[in-house]
C-alpha cells in the first residue's frame, strides 16, 4: 500500500492513473447513459479526498485548451446566428440561463448555501463544463466542483426523462405537430427557383451589373437562356428583351424582380449547352473563412453560388458569407468550370489535422490577458473575465472571421476536438481533486439541501424555456424539446429524443441553441458571483 502511494506521487503518474480510470468509468453506459469525461472529474474528486492533488498549472492550462477549442468551434455560427431568424433558438438558449441563475439566487438564499457551491449547482444542473470552469475562476473556490459534481447526475437524467416523456404526457404526435407548425428557420420559406421572361425595354441591351437585378435581396440569376442557348450569368452577362433567367431565391424576392423586368414562365426545352448544377462541399484549409466576396468564384471561375446548405438550413447565398468546413454550395456552370471549383474546395490529401502551434499560443495569450482587464460593474463592483472569459471571448472574435495576421482558427474538426477534449479532462482532474478535499464534510452537512437545490434548478429552466418556446415563439413540440437540451448543453437529451424519431430537426434546433447556452453561462456565472 505504502508502494502505490509512493507512485502515486510522482504527478505525471498520479495525472494518468485519474485519466485512465475515468475514461474508462466514462465509458460505462447504463439505459444508454454515460458520465462521458465528466466521469474523469468523479474519480479526482475520490483521489482529492486522499490527499493527492493535480497541480493548479495543470487545471490551469487545461482550462484554456478546453475554453478556446469552444470559442473556435462556436464562433462562426454564433455571430451568424445573431443576424439570423435562428436568433429565437439562442434567445432560447440564453433563456435557460438566466432563469437558471434566477433560480440559482433563490436556492441560495432560501438554504444558505455559499457563492462557490451555488453557481457549482448551477452548473452542473445545466451539465455544463464551461460554466464550472466559470465559477471556479470567480469564485477561487473548489467547493464549486463539489456542487457541480450533486447536480449533474440528476442534470443528465432530468432531460432525457424529459424529452421523453413529457409528449406521451401531453399526447402529442410529434411529427404531426411538426408538420402542422413552422420553426423560425422555415416561417420565412426556402430559397426556390423562378424563371423570368423579360418584357421590359428598361433593361434591354444592359448587363447584369447595371441592372442590378437582385441586388440586396436574397435573388441570384443562376442563367441565361437565350433561344436554345444556356449562358452562365456572370456580371458582364448583356439582358436582351425575350431572355429567360433563371433566378433562385426566397419567394418575395423572386416576386418583386419578376414584377419590375417581365413575367413567371415555364422553360422545359432541352439543356444544348450543358449548363450544370451541382452541390460541392467545402473541405479545403485555405478556403474556410474566407467569404464568396473575397473568393469572387463568378468573376475567377466562371461560376455561380445560388445556395447554400449548413447544419441543416438552407440559405440564400450572400457576398459576405463566410465559408466553414462542411458547408455545401450549389453551384451553376459548365462541367469543366464545376469541376474546377470542387478542386478549389476538395482537401487537399494527406491533410488529416491543421492544429497551427503558432496560431493557438497567439489565441491562448491574447485570450489571458484579455481575461486580466478588470471590468466595472456599477452597483456590483468590477470583475475579470478571467481564465475562462478571456480566451472564450478572444476564440469567439477570432474564430469568427478565421484569420487575423499570422493567427489561422480554421482548425478541422478532428484537431478542434482533440484541443477540447485534452483540455477538458486535464481541467477536470486538477478541479476534482482540489474539490475531493472537502467533499465529505459537504456531503455530512449540507447533502440533502444541496441535492434539493440541483433538483429545481434542472426543473424551472426546462418548463420554463418549453413554455416559452410553444407560447411566445409559437414553435413545434420537435423544435421545443430540441432547443431546450442545446439551452441545457445536454448531448444525451438529444440522443435521447432522436431515438424516438426520424427527423433532423431536433439537432437543427439544438444545434443554434447551443452555442448561446455555451457562450453565456461562463459570463452569467461570474456575475452570478457577485450578485451573491
Amino acid at each position: 500500500m505504502e508502494g502505490i502511494r509512493t507512485v502515486l506521487n510522482e504527478p505525471l503518474v498520479l495525472l494518468f492513473v485519474i485519466l485512465f480510470i475515468g475514461s474508462v468509468a466514462g465509458q460505462a453506459k447504463i439505459k444508454g447513459i454515460s458520465l462521458g469525461t465528466s466521469a474523469v472529474l468523479f474519480v479526482a474528486m475520490v483521489f482529492g479526498h486522499f490527499g493527492y492533488e493535480v497541480s493548479g498549472v495543470v487545471q490551469n492550462f487545461g482550462l484554456s485548451l478546453f475554453i478556446v477549442a469552444v470559442g473556435l468551434q462556436a464562433g462562426p455560427r454564433f455571430f451568424k446566428m445573431l443576424r439570423s431568424s435562428g436568433v429565437v433558438f439562442g434567445i432560447l438558449g440564453l433563456l435557460t440561463i438566466v432563469s437558471a441563475a434566477g433560480t440559482t439566487l433563490v436556492m441560495s438564499y432560501l438554504f444558505n448555501i455559499s457563492p462557490a457551491l451555488s453557481v457549482g449547482i448551477m452548473s452542473g444542473a445545466l451539465t455544463s463544463t464551461p460554466g464550472l470552469a466559470a465559477s471556479l475562476e470567480a469564485t477561487g473556490d473548489p467547493l464549486a466542483s463539489v456542487g457541480y459534481g450533486i447536480a449533474y447526475p440528476f442534470g443528465v437524467l432530468a432531460v432525457v426523462l424529459f424529452v421523453q416523456l413529457f409528449p406521451k404526457i401531453l399526447k402529442v404526435d410529434l411529427m404531426k405537430d411538426l408538420n402542422r407548425r413552422s420553426g423560425p428557420v422555415r416561417h420565412k420559406g426556402s430559397p426556390e427557383v423562378m424563371t423570368i421572361e423579360v418584357t421590359s425595354d428598361q433593361v434591354h441591351r444592359r448587363t447584369l451589373r447595371e441592372i442590378g437585378i437582385g441586388k440586396g435581396t436574397s435573388a441570384v440569376i443562376s442563367r441565361v437562356i437565350r433561344g436554345d442557348r444556356n449562358i452562365i450569368s456572370l456580371s458582364d452577362t448583356v439582358i436582351l428583351k425575350g431572355d429567360l433567367l433563371v433566378t433562385v431565391g426566397l419567394p418575395e424576392d423572386l416576386k418583386k424582380i419578376r414584377d419590375s423586368i417581365g413575367r413567371e414562365t415555364v422553360y422545359g426545352k432541352e439543356n444544348h449547352d450543358h449548363v450544370k448544377l451541382r452541390k460541392v462541399t467545402v473541405d479545403a484549409a485555405d478556403v474556410v473563412g474566407r467569404s464568396l466576396r473575397e473568393m469572387a468564384l463568378r468573376r475567377n471561375y466562371g461560376v455561380t453560388v445560388t445556395r447554400i446548405e449548413r447544419g441543416g438550413f438552407e440559405f440564400n447565398q450572400h457576398p459576405g458569407w463566410r465559408l466553414e468546413t462542411g458547408d455545401i454550395l450549389t453551384v451553376v456552370s459548365s462541367e469543366d468550370r464545376i469541376a474546377e471549383v470542387e478542386r478549389l474546395f476538395s482537401r487537399r490529401e494527406l491533410e488529416v489535422t491543421n492544429i497551427h502551434i503558432l496560431s493557438l499560443s497567439l489565441i491562448l495569450l491574447i485570450g489571458v490577458l484579455v481575461g486580466t482587464i478588470p471590468l466595472y460593474i456599477p452597483g456590483l463592483g468590477s470583475m475579470t473575465l478571467g481564465t475562462a472569459g478571456g480566451p472564450l471571448l478572444a476564440a469567439l472574435i477570432i474564430g469568427h472571421f478565421g484569420k487575423l495576421g499570422p493567427i489561422r482558427a480554421r482548425f478541422f474538426q478532428p484537431s478542434n476536438e482533440v484541443i477540447r477534449d485534452l483540455g477538458l479532462v486535464l481541467f477536470l482532474a486538477g478541479a476534482g481533486t482540489t474539490a475531493g478535499a472537502g467533499l465529505v464534510e459537504v456531503l455530512a452537512e449540507e447533502g440533502l439541501q444541496l441535492l434539493a437545490a440541483g433538483v429545481v434548478i434542472t426543473i424551472v429552466p426546462l418548463l420554463l424555456v418549453f413554455l416559452a418556446a410553444k407560447k411566445l415563439f409559437h414553435l413545434s413540440m420537435l423544435h421545443s424539446l430540441g432547443a431546450i437540451c442545446g439551452g441545457m448543453t445536454s448531448t444525451p437529451g438529444l440522443g435521447a429524443l432522436n431515438q424516438i424519431v426520424d427527423s433532423e430537426d431536433p439537432s437543427i434546433a439544438y444545434a443554434a441553441a447551443y452555442p448561446f447556452a455555451l457562450i453565456f453561462i461562463a459570463f452569467v456565472s461570474q456575475l452570478l458571483v457577485l450578485l451573491l
